[in-house]
């Protein structure tokens, strides 16, 4: 169990370097962490104690997991919101001006049918209650009809 004790000083004792295979540290449950391998294995040293024993090994830093990624100060779902947002203010101040031509379309066909009406209008009094002069021809003053037969005797 122990070693030999020998009359030889520590300091001349031969050591023997073990290269062992490093072990991955627990993970632990809350915060399971990537277990990281170093990019070499460190050189094993012995230690020979006061009372005589050899102890060999060698020291493993632990295992930093990667920093969190800061979180962004807006989140997207506000972003995604102020873009709808955005884009309906858009759409609404183009069906304003969608319904206003409209309205403004409406207005000049309701003018236009006003104004043929009254021009129309105008040309039939105008045709109606014109001049009276007469063309030439006979007046006939029919004072007493005879209808005889379906005949007309003036």
């Amino acid at each position: 169990m122990y070693p030999d004790h020998t009359h030889q000083p520590p300091a001349l004792r031969a050591v023997e370097v073990h290269h062992p295979a490093p072990l991955a540290p627990p993970v632990p449950y809350p915060a399971p962490l990537v277990p990281v391998q170093p990019g070499t294995v460190p050189a094993v040293a012995s230690v020979i104690l006061p009372d005589g024993r050899v102890v060999t090994g060698y020291a493993i830093e632990p295992a930093q997991p990667a920093p969190l990624t800061a979180k962004p100060a807006v989140s997207r779902t506000a972003v995604n919101v102020a873009l709808a947002g955005v884009g309906f203010l858009a759409v609404c101040g183009g069906l304003l001006m969608l319904t206003t031509f409209i309205t403004a379309l409406a207005a000049l066909v309701t003018q236009l049918i006003t104004l043929a009406a009254v021009i129309f209008g105008g040309w039939i009094a105008v045709q109606v209650l014109g001049s009276n002069r007469h063309a030439a021809g006979t007046t006939v003053n029919i004072r007493k009809a005879v209808i005889k037969r379906n005949h007309f005797h003036g």
